[in-house]
């Protein structure tokens, strides 16, 4: 199932303060906030992209805990970004200087910053047209790297800051570049056979 939009503009606004309220009432449903205020209810992963999510968090923490140069997050995160937008990278990471700079109260709700770091992997039924929107956000909301990966067609879109996304067509691997210094994603075990 596909994520959904909801204007409730009609009826109520839905502020920041709002949604994060919504969210405190209730904890198992997948929320996120557009800038325009727009609720996204999003259905839970299936087996195989919740597998897939968990082994590329594991490959980042592993890596965080060896040079503890920032912060990984996984896809229940809610960050909200400079544009007011509150969303949930499937994974996230942010550099150590810009967590500690937060207060620890600040900690505990959602993270008020971009992730450095922000990677979507596509189920099944999510489009990849409208995933790749969601990383130009980032994008223009600060991120200085973002991978939209689709096990399915086997590609991954890699977005730098001011650049055109590069398209890999079943990379192995993906490198952490200058964000992630010495970090190396493993996709062969995504690939399958």
């Amino acid at each position: 199932m596909n994520a959904i939009a909801l204007d409730l503009n009609p009826i109520a606004s839905l502020s920041p303060e709002a949604f994060a309220k919504l969210c405190a009432a209730n904890p198992e449903a997948r929320l996120e906030r557009s800038a325009q205020g727009e609720l996204i209810v999003m259905a839970p992963t299936g087996g195989e992209t919740g597998h897939r999510n968990l082994e590329l968090g594991a490959d980042l923490v592993l890596w965080n805990r060896q040079t503890n140069l920032g912060k990984a997050f996984d896809s229940s995160t809610g960050f909200v970004l400079p544009n007011g937008a509150t969303r949930s990278p499937d994974l996230a990471w942010i550099a150590l200087e810009r967590w500690q700079a937060l207060s620890p109260e600040t900690r505990r709700g959602f993270v008020p910053l971009c992730p450095d770091l922000a990677v979507e992997l596509l189920s099944p039924s999510d489009s990849w047209t409208q995933t790749q929107g969601k990383m130009q956000e980032y994008m223009a909301n600060g991120c200085r790297l973002g991978w939209l990966i689709d096990p399915q067609s086997r590609r991954v879109a890699v977005y730098r800051p001011q650049q055109k996304p590069e398209v890999l067509t079943q990379p192995p691997t993906l490198s952490g570049e200058e964000v992630l210094p010495g970090f190396e994603l493993n996709l062969e075990s995504l690939w399958g056979p």
